[in-house]
C-alpha cells in the first residue's frame, strides 16, 4: 500500500514514512492508493473482538508493519486504558443507537484514536531507522489537544506540542492540557480561535526548516495515522446490531457525526469503502455551518462570522480532512485548484455536476446552541439518557433533518461531564462559576458516575502557562524542539 497526496497523485509515500511525515511536501493530506485491497470480511468481523477487528483494518493500512506488529499496538492501546470494556460501547436510546466514544482517558472521541497513533509512530520509526526525535504539533478545538498530549507523554524519541485557543475551550477541556504530565509535552495557549492555529501549524510544515536530527509530525486528523484507528468503530458498531439482532447481515445502517474537522465522518466513509454496508453519512454542524453550507449547495466560504458555541470542538471554519474527501470523488488537479482558491479568495464553489457526487452518500444540517440544550433536556427527560453538546446537535440534527431511513446510529464525541455548564443548564439545573464543583451537581442531579479522570482533575498542578500570538506559534516551536528534556 502506498499513499499519495490530494493534490498530486504523482507524490507518493510508503505507510511510515505518511505516519511520521503526517502532510505531504505540496501540502496536501495522504490517501491510500487503494481501498479495494484493504477490503473486510464483514461476516468474519461478528464473530471478532473490537481489538480484532481494529488491528484488522490497521493492518489494511499500514503494509509495512506485520500483524503481529499491528495486534501488538492495539492491543497496548486499549487494554486496560478505557474505562470500559469495549472502547466503543453501542447503547439503545429510543429508536436510535448511541455510539460511545468517550470512555478513554480523557473522555473524548480522539483517544480511540490517539490511543493507537504514538505507537504508530514509534514503530515507524523504527521501521525507517529513524533515529531522529520527532516533534509532534497539533492544533485542537478542545479535545485532541489532551488525547493527544496524554497519548505522546514520554513517549521516546518524540516531543509533542499542543497550541489551543485561548478563549473557546471549556474550563475541563484546557485543565486536561494544562496539566498533562509528561517531559516531552509542551502546551500554549494562542491568542485567536481554532482555525489561526489550524492554519499556523500547517504553515509551520510548510515554511519551517528543523534544526537536524529534528523532524516533525502531525496528531490531528490530517495524519492518516490518526484517521484509520477510527473506522474500527463504525464496524463494532455494525457488529454489535447485528449480534442484538437489530439488523441483519448486509442492511445498511445510516450514521450521524457531529463534525468540525470532518475527520470522524470521513472515517464512516472509509468503513463504507473496505466494506461496510452504509446508507448515508449525517453530518451535524453548530451554528458554525460551513460544511453545511456546502452540501447544501456546493460553495465551501471560510469567509465568514465565526461562533463561540457551546459545542466548542465543532467550532471550526476550515474542516481540513473535507480535502480528502474532494479528492477522492475529483481527482488530485481540482482538489489542488479548489484548496488553492480556498487559500487566495477564502472559498471555492462546485459545479452542480460535482455536487451531486457528494450527495449521493452524504447530507449535513445544522443546530444552534438553544436548540442543543433543548434536545439534551429532551432526551434526558423521554429516555433517562444524559448526553453532551456535541452529541445533542447530532440528535437534533437526525430528528429534523429525517433524511435517515434506515437503523440509526449517533455517534457520541465527549462524556456530558466534560461540558457540565451547559448540560445542567439544559436540565434546568442552576450552574456556577466553578465548572469543577458543576461535577457533583450533575452527578447528584442525575446519578451518572463522574468519570475518573474527570474527578482528580479540580486538584491536578498547572504544569502549562504558556500563552503566545498566533505569529509566535513557529518560533515557539524551534524554541521548545531545542529544549533539553
Amino acid at each position: 500500500m502506498l499513499y499519495y497526496s490530494t493534490r498530486n497523485n504523482q507524490i507518493t509515500s510508503s505507510p511510515a514514512e505518511a505516519l511520521l511525515r503526517g502532510l505531504a511536501p505540496d501540502g496536501g493530506l495522504f490517501l491510500p492508493e487503494s481501498f479495494e485491497s484493504a477490503q473486510i470480511n464483514l461476516e468474519k468481523t461478528l464473530t471478532m473482538t473490537s481489538n480484532e477487528i481494529s488491528a484488522e483494518i490497521l493492518s489494511k493500512f499500514f503494509t509495512d508493519f506485520t500483524k503481529a506488529e499491528i495486534d501488538e499496538i492495539v492491543n497496548l492501546a486499549y487494554n486496560g486504558t478505557f474505562e470500559s470494556e469495549e472502547f466503543a460501547p453501542l447503547a439503545k436510546v429510543g429508536g436510535k443507537f448511541v455510539l460511545e466514544l468517550y470512555h478513554g482517558p480523557t473522555c473524548a472521541f480522539k483517544d480511540v484514536a490517539l490511543s493507537v497513533l504514538p505507537r504508530l509512530v514509534t514503530a515507524a520509526k523504527k521501521k525507517l531507522g529513524d533515529e531522529s526525535e520527532t516533534v509532534v504539533l497539533t492544533a485542537t478545538s478542545g479535545d485532541t489537544g489532551s488525547a493527544a498530549a496524554h497519548g505522546f507523554s514520554d513517549v521516546p524519541g518524540t516531543k509533542i506540542i499542543v497550541f489551543y485557543p485561548a478563549r473557546g475551550t471549556s474550563a475541563v477541556q484546557e485543565k486536561q492540557m494544562t496539566s498533562c504530565p509528561g517531559k516531552n509535552v509542551f502546551v500554549a495557549a494562542v491568542d485567536g480561535n481554532f482555525d489561526d492555529a489550524q492554519s499556523g501549524v500547517k504553515k509551520i510544515f510548510a515554511e519551517c526548516t528543523m534544526p537536524e536530527g529534528k523532524a516533525l509530525s502531525s496528531a490531528n486528523s490530517i495524519n492518516i495515522g490518526r484517521l484509520t484507528p477510527q473506522i474500527a468503530y463504525y464496524f463494532t458498531a455494525y457488529r454489535d446490531l447485528v449480534n442484538a439482532g437489530e439488523i441483519t447481515l448486509g442492511e445498511k445502517v445510516d450514521f450521524v457525526v457531529p463534525t468540525g474537522n470532518f475527520g470522524d465522518i470521513l472515517a464512516g466513509y472509509f468503513a463504507s469503502l473496505i466494506g461496510l454496508p452504509v446508507g448515508k453519512l449525517v453530518c451535524a454542524s453548530n451554528e458554525n455551518r460551513v460544511l453545511t453550507e456546502f452540501f447544501e449547495s456546493g460553495r465551501y466560504n471560510k469567509k465568514r462570522e465565526f461562533h463561540i458555541t457551546k459545542s466548542p470542538s465543532m467550532d471550526i471554519l476550515i474542516s481540513s480532512n473535507l480535502e480528502r474527501l474532494l479528492s477522492l470523488l475529483l481527482g488530485t488537479q481540482k482538489t489542488a485548484e479548489y484548496m488553492a482558491s480556498l487559500a487566495e479568495n477564502g472559498e471555492y464553489v462546485l459545479s452542480a455536476e460535482e455536487l451531486a457526487k457528494f450527495t449521493d452518500k452524504f447530507a449535513a444540517g445544522a443546530c444552534n446552541d438553544e436548540e442543543t440544550l433543548a434536545t439534551i433536556g429532551e432526551v434526558y427527560k423521554k429516555h433517562g439518557y444524559l448526553m453532551d453538546t456535541h452529541t445533542a446537535v447530532a440528535w437534533n440534527v437526525a430528528e429534523k433533518l429525517g433524511v435517515c431511513k434506515n437503523k440509526t446510529v449517533v455517534l457520541s464525541t465527549a462524556s456530558p461531564y466534560k461540558f457540565s455548564a451547559s448540560v445542567l443548564k439544559a436540565l434546568g439545573a442552576e450552574t456556577s462559576e466553578n465548572e469543577f464543583e458543576m461535577l457533583s451537581t450533575l452527578k447528584k442531579l442525575t446519578g451518572a458516575p463522574v468519570p475518573a479522570s474527570l474527578a482528580r482533575l479540580a486538584e491536578a498542578e498547572n504544569l502549562h502557562t504558556d500563552k503566545i500570538k498566533k505569529e509566535e506559534m513557529q518560533n515557539y516551536v524551534l524554541a521548545r524542539t531545542e529544549e533539553e528534556i
